[in-house]
Parts: structure tokens; sequence; C-alpha cells
């Protein structure tokens, strides 16, 4: 075989493997294209997760039929230390007899709240509040009927 040869058939050797690399090559950029889009759309998703946990805090709290009427239970405070899951109105109260500087009646929460305290029935509901409030650990009702905040 002369030198001639020998250098044409490396040559066709050589072009058979750069077509060979070339063909692996697009496979690769093909599959690296695909690697990249498959973590778009899990970083996507993973965002989506998280929105959706963090929504899922924010939602009120769950409601419950009783009766037949839609009732919303209140959460025991060891099972939700933050009272983020308490309804608007039960965090109000909250807030008020935290800000009290001692125990407070309901007819002073009553007043706060805006409320008709000169009629009874009016501080009915309230007081049914603040003792299921009392009741899950949210606040204390002494033996006098007044209320503190648990620390």
């Amino acid at each position: 075989m002369s030198e001639l040869e020998r250098i044409t058939a490396r040559r066709s050797e050589l072009d058979a493997l750069a077509e060979e690399l070339g063909k692996r090559l697009g496979e690769v950029e093909a599959e690296r294209e695909e690697l990249v889009i498959a973590e778009r759309v899990l970083h996507r998703l993973a965002g989506q997760d998280r929105a959706e946990v963090e929504a899922a805090a924010r939602v009120a709290p769950a409601k419950a039929q009783v009766a037949g009427r839609a009732v919303l239970l209140i959460p025991h405070r060891g099972d939700a230390p933050d009272e983020s899951g308490l309804p608007d109105d039960y965090r109000k109260i909250l807030a008020i007899v935290r800000a009290a500087d001692g125990p407070v009646q309901v007819r002073a929460v009553g007043e706060e709240l805006g409320l008709e305290v000169g009629l009874r029935g009016k501080l009915q509901p309230l007081r049914a509040k603040m003792t299921k409030l009392a009741d899950r650990g949210w606040l204390h009702k002494r033996p006098d009927g007044r209320f503190t905040a648990r620390r």
C-alpha cells in the first residue's frame, strides 16, 4: 500500500468518525435542550407548589356543617400557635384583650368593637366567642368572668 493510499484510507476513517461524532453531538445537544426545558418546568412547578403551600397557610379557617349551617372551626392554640388560622373577628377580640392593661370584661371588648353594650343580648354572641377562645386556649377566663390573654 502506498503512502497516498494510506493517507486516503485514514482520511476516509476520519471523515466517517467526524460524521459519527457530529451525529452524536447533535443528539447530545438535543438532550441538553430537553434537560434545560425539564429543569425550567421543575422550577416552575416547585414555585407553584410553594405558592400553593403559602396560599393554604393564608386560607380562612375550615368550615364544618352543624345542624345544616356552616360554622367556622376555631383551632386549639396548641394546634395552631399562629393566630392567622383564626377568623378576623376572633383575631380582633384577641388583639383587644392583649392590648388591655389587665383582665377585661366582655362589655369593654364590645365597646372596642363598636357593639351596643347597653343591650345584654347584643353581648351574648361576643361572650360565646370569647368563651370559645378560652376553651381553645387562646384566652384565659377568670372565675369572675373577665378574660386575659395567654402568654
